[in-house]
């Protein structure tokens, strides 16, 4: 174990290792500001549990929806080719929440991802200011992140939003957009030509 690090229960490989990054938040199956720490501390290094989210950031029930629900689409997710379900839960600026799975296709690149679809739905709905994601699947001891054809679809509608990269457990990791996709092209770059 590294020093410094004080692992949580399900935060762990399993080997036993703390499987995070310096700095990365790590929160225990989605409690805010119970379970949180940061990854690399120095020994002898104090924490204290965060008595609230930060401001936009969802907490508390709504929080514990958006994980559940991205957790609920991956069980619809049509993946035969693959077997790899995955389920999105997108949180809009207004406070709803729309789930999507990805659906695949015999032609393979006609197949959408879970995050892409979540996001079409709530545009389709007539939504474009998001808050957060949360990203659901199976892969047991790592944490689920989105393509890089997700993360330039999600970067459309900005980068100061939160991605929510979970583990089968419920264990969860909080990324800002703007750190999975750093040096981005965006919208606003089309009119500096």
């Amino acid at each position: 174990m590294l020093p410094g690090v004080r692992p949580l229960n399900g935060a762990l490989s399993r080997q036993g290792q703390p499987v995070y990054s310096p700095g990365e938040e790590i929160f225990n199956r989605g409690v805010s500001g119970q379970g949180r720490q940061v990854a690399g501390m120095e020994e002898g290094d104090r924490q204290h549990p965060a008595p609230t989210a930060p401001p936009g950031r969802p907490h508390g029930e709504k929080l514990q929806l958006l994980l559940r629900r991205s957790q609920e689409a991956k069980h619809s997710a049509y993946c035969p080719y693959s077997r790899f379900p995955v389920g999105a839960a997108l949180l809009t600026a207004g406070g709803e929440i729309f789930s999507g799975c990805n659906v695949e296709n015999a032609c393979y690149s006609l197949g959408v991802c879970a995050e892409r679809t979540a996001i079409l739905k709530a545009i389709s709905e007539g939504h474009t200011s998001f808050r957060a994601m949360a990203i659901a699947s199976d892969m047991g001891d790592n944490f689920i992140v989105p393509c890089g054809a997700c993360r330039q679809m999600m970067r459309e509608f900005g980068t100061d939003w939160d991605i929510y990269l979970t583990k089968a457990d419920g264990t969860y990791i909080v990324k800002r957009l703007e750190e999975l996709l750093p040096l981005s092209f965006g919208p606003e770059d089309l009119k500096k030509v």
